[in-house]
């Protein structure tokens, strides 16, 4: 057993959106902490990716669509006992509240804050969480910030929050933590994308005091609230913003 309070070694841990992004970025740092990993996503090439990037072994790859049934339960089947739990996968789509059609707030609900909530449930009522583990949940920036054309997805990046809280509450007794991380702009492929389309996000970044984060600042956090370091910390969100809302 390792003396370093941020080892993972021995653990096994769920990250999903593991494909690309943030949930990449996580499921690498974490192996290379000692953690099995059971990666999910949607994308099965760039989900292999993923695995071949891993330190270690005793990792596994679940392709799997997290909006249905049928893909939490084939996650759910793939995982055994869990000492942690990262929720990475989530959409953004653009559109003012005046145009905002019901559709849209099905798609960013569904898979936002009913995805991961649905998959916590299950895994909770199988005692498939190990006393003292921890469960993440990705929320934003943007829970806590005005920005135009994000409303539905703010909220639910809210939500995720005001039910941590609780969930928080549940699972005391068991020792399990409930955290959230509400990252601002991240460098990611996304972000790159969204900058080939605007031309540029110069005056975006010029509020950032201490510039975009990088992925590594996420998973470095990631591992942190999945790690022993962090035993004492639960129902609370970490923002990491870089200064945006200090400025």
């Amino acid at each position: 057993m390792s003396d370093d309070p941020y080892s993972l070694a021995g653990k096994r841990l769920l990250v999903t959106g593991a494909s690309s992004g943030l949930g990449r970025a996580i499921a690498i740092a974490c192996a290379g902490r000692g953690a099995a990993i059971v990666a999910t996503g949607r994308d099965e090439p760039r989900l292999g990716d993923t695995r071949a990037a891993l330190e270690g072994d005793g990792h596994a790859v679940v392709v799997a669509d997290l909006n249905e049934a049928e893909g939490r339960n084939k996650v759910i089947a793939a995982c055994g006992t869990l000492d942690g739990i990262v929720h990475s996968a989530g959409i953004s789509r653009l559109s003012p509240m005046r145009l905002a059609t019901p559709q849209h707030l099905a798609d960013v609900w569904k898979i936002n804050y009913e995805a991961p909530m649905l998959m916590t449930q299950k895994l909770l009522a199988k005692n498939l969480v190990a006393a003292n583990g921890s469960i993440l949940f990705m929320s934003s920036i943007a829970a806590y910030i005005g920005v135009a054309g994000v409303g539905a997805y703010s909220g639910t990046k809210a939500a995720l929050i005001a039910t941590m809280r609780c969930m928080a509450m549940e699972v005391a007794k068991r020792g399990i933590r409930v955290n959230c991380l509400a990252p601002a702009l991240v460098e990611t492929p996304l972000l790159a994308a969204t900058e080939s389309i605007v031309a540029s996000l110069d005056a975006q970044r010029a509020a950032y005091p201490l510039g975009f984060g990088k992925p590594a600042d996420v998973a470095n956090a990631a591992v942190f609230f999945l790690s022993g370091a962090s035993r004492w910390i639960t129902g609370t969100t970490l923002v990491m913003d870089g200064g945006l809302t200090i400025s």
